[in-house]
């Protein structure tokens, strides 16, 4: 059982709360993180009511989806870019998902009118090779398992104002972005608005199929481990992810379409800028090579801005 220091817990991006830690450059560090019912969901007969979920329902705005943070990172200042190296990621023994009415892209199926209905589904966690859950087994029930994708749901640095962690918390430098490729070996590149970035993360997800669907993955505790470089006096339009084989630029929009279009642009500026390739001789590429993909992070309608990747492979970047 992961144990959470819930003073270290926050639900918003708060650039004025103290560090809780101090890192240099390069200096691996471990947090420990929430599930997004602040642990109060414990078992299958623990639904997702506001009378279950007291005080964090009753705040106004609500309170859920809670960060740990932040981490300050030694010589990181305004105008800096900051690359977040995720380096291990270890899932408690088990993750909670559940439907809550009002939420999930059929909260209002007259068809199935039982998924709008509280429900909550237990998740057991089984270690794997390395001895832990960060390569597990996910247990749906006696006829189904697959192997856990642990990734980071929350993460972000401190923007120039406060602002959620949950819904409303989709910005270029932090979001609850529910990106699968924010996982174990991926690079995130945030822009830094303050002294020392103050870096939140949480929100993590033992594993998650595109969209999420119900509006929740297999929620957890967790234990994250990382480590920040910083880039002096550089900035980006929004996030970015480098993969082990792929670049990966996001976007959050709505409609989709938009996302979509400003995530190739934003891929089109990295690529020409920093590889030296040809805008036209890049657009036309985008077309034609067949490993080029735009990822469904997340699509909760009513809910979140769309989410999207565009996924560009390395070895074409001569």
């Amino acid at each position: 059982m992961i144990n959470i220091n819930k003073e270290n817990l926050s639900y918003t991006f708060d650039y004025t709360k103290q560090p809780m830690i101090k890192v240099a450059e390069g200096e691996s560090f471990t947090l420990s993180t929430e599930d997004n019912h602040s642990g109060l969901i414990k078992t299958e007969k623990d639904l997702p009511l506001p009378e279950n979920l007291r005080p964090f329902s009753e705040a106004v705005p609500v309170r859920n989806n809670p960060v740990t943070g932040p981490v300050f990172i030694k010589g990181a200042q305004k105008g800096d870019l900051i690359e977040v190296t995720i380096e291990k990621i270890i899932p408690n023994d088990y993750g909670i998902s559940n439907t809550a009415p009002g939420s999930g892209m059929l909260q209002n199926s007259l068809k199935w009118p039982e998924l709008s209905e509280p429900y909550t589904k237990l998740i057991k966690h089984l270690p794997g090779p390395s001895g832990t859950t960060r390569d597990g087994i996910g247990v749906f029930n006696d006829k189904l398992s697959y192997h856990l994708a642990p990734f980071i749901g929350t993460i972000g640095v401190s923007p120039e104002f406060e602002i959620l962690s949950t819904m409303t918390g989709q910005f270029p430098c932090c979001g609850n972005w529910d990106c699968r490729d924010i996982k174990e070996g991926s690079k995130l590149y945030l822009n830094c608005y303050h002294e020392g970035a103050l870096l939140f993360l949480g929100d993590v997800h033992a594993s998650q199929g595109d969209t999420e669907l119900t509006w929740s993955a297999d929620e957890i505790k967790s234990e994250v481990t990382a480590s920040c470089r910083v880039i002096k006096n550089k900035s980006i339009p929004y996030a970015r992810i480098e993969k082990k084989d792929s670049i990966v630029q996001l976007f959050a929009d709505s409609p989709m379409e938009d996302a979509v279009q400003n995530a190739i642009i934003g891929l089109m500026d990295w690529i020409t800028q920093d590889y030296g390739i040809k805008v036209r001789d890049l657009y036309v590429m985008l077309s034609v090579l067949p490993e080029f993909r735009i990822n469904v992070y997340q699509m909760v309608r009513y809910s979140f801005k769309s989410v999207v990747g565009a996924e560009f492979p390395k070895k074409y970047l001569f």
